[in-house]
């Protein structure tokens, strides 16, 4: 058995984000994202899908050139190979992130 809670221990780094597995089991790998106001753009395009909720803040994304905003609640599913990058987020943003193989 596995437990925890998703908002203890999410105070922002001082500068860009934390990722902390919670839990990796066969094809599945879900984490934790606490960002920082203060992120560099990082484009990602990985060879897994992910289905990604924003708990609490605010971000823009740009995913294969179309900008997306998200507020506390929405989510977004990325199919494998498409790029995206956190453009902007606020301070504490929390994200779930839900990783397939």
């Amino acid at each position: 058995m596995q437990d925890g809670n998703l908002y203890e221990n999410a105070a922002p780094p001082a500068d860009g984000e934390r990722f902390e597995t919670l839990l990796a089991h066969k094809g599945l790998h879900i984490e934790r994202i606490v960002s920082s106001a203060k992120i560099e753009a990082h484009e990602y395009v990985q060879e897994q899908d992910e289905w990604v909720v924003l708990l609490q803040g605010e971000a823009t994304l740009n995913v294969a050139g179309t900008s997306i905003e998200l507020k506390s609640g929405d989510y977004l599913f990325l199919p494998s190979q498409t790029p995206h990058t956190v453009m902007r987020v606020s301070q504490g943003a929390l994200w779930l992130a839900v990783h397939l193989r």
